[in-house]
């Protein structure tokens, strides 16, 4: 198997720089239409395919984002790594705008979304215990520059799209958040049904409303931040290729073998038209 990346792109961004031979591609899942055609080129020799989370123009809302026909249609073109990159607000003191957070946790308080690709029919239980993938997670990292980095941090994932009340975002910083923001659930949860190795980098534009001085940002001050990310996120992608081998060895952390032991329902009472819909996303055990 070669290596390929997939990328999700946050607010602010849109595209990939450098891509050779690009092109957008429709693609089609059981789940539906993904958030976007997918613009699919080779960066450094590496193929990559890059999905605008909500859409260009950015018409989708958190809620809306079609997340599992997201995730099933970079499968399905072929990717087995996924950098997730979006916009957050932070937490702490010393996570500041402008900075990136490589996120190695999540609390999810969302509600009102699809969360797994499983269900009556065909019933499977995966661990995600530890929710993205240490080795893409470090390349993240390693390939950031320019950039202050945090290599650890929990995302608080709300429903929205309105932000937080003042006591709600207390609350998030007493159970120990270090960002927040609307989109990575259920995303890295059905990366990981998909058995695909899933990072989470979050690129703080702002303070959430707990901090004194969150009135004094305005709109223009994070539209300046989302622009500075964004090119700092696209850098960190182009150099991505130079750090993971081209040819795709099993993840040490097992994130490809996650439904080994998840299956629950018995071959004689899973439903045919589930696993139909499951063809790309767990057909490895299916």
């Amino acid at each position: 198997m070669k290596t390929m990346i997939g990328v999700i792109g946050s607010s602010g961004l849109y595209d990939i720089d450098g891509l050779q031979d690009a092109s957008w591609v429709t693609v089609t899942t059981p789940w539906g239409q993904p958030s976007d055609d997918i613009l699919v080129g080779r960066l450094h020799a590496m193929p990559i395919a890059f999905l605008p989370r909500h859409g260009r123009g950015h018409r989708l809302s958190p809620t809306d984002v079609p997340y599992r026909a997201n995730i099933d249609a970079l499968k399905r073109l072929g990717c087995t790594d996924v950098i997730s990159v979006s916009a957050c607000g932070s937490l702490r003191e010393d996570y500041a705008p402008g900075d990136f957070v490589i996120v190695d946790q999540f609390i999810d308080r969302t509600f009102a979304r699809e969360k797994s690709f499983f269900g009556a029919g065909c019933v499977a239980h995966v661990s995600v215990a530890h929710p993205t993938c240490p080795r893409l997670g470090a390349a993240c990292a390693q390939a950031a520059t320019g950039v202050r980095v945090h290599k650890s941090g929990t995302y608080l994932a709300m429903e929205g799209p309105q932000f937080s009340t003042l006591a709600e975002s207390q609350m998030y910083r007493a159970w120990g958040a270090d960002v927040i923001g609307m989109t990575n659930m259920p995303e890295a949860k059905l990366a990981r049904e998909a058995e695909l190795c899933y990072a989470s980098i979050a690129m703080v534009t702002d303070f959430d409303c707990w901090h004194p001085d969150h009135g004094a940002v305005d709109v223009a001050q994070v539209i300046a931040t989302l622009t500075a990310n964004s090119g700092h996120a696209k850098a960190m992608i182009a150099g991505l290729p130079a750090l993971l081998d081209h040819t795709r060895a099993p993840c040490p952390h097992g994130c490809d073998r996650a439904l080994d032991h998840a299956i629950m329902t018995a071959p004689t009472a899973r439903d045919t038209d589930l696993l139909a819909k499951l063809d790309v996303v767990a057909g490895r055990v299916l």
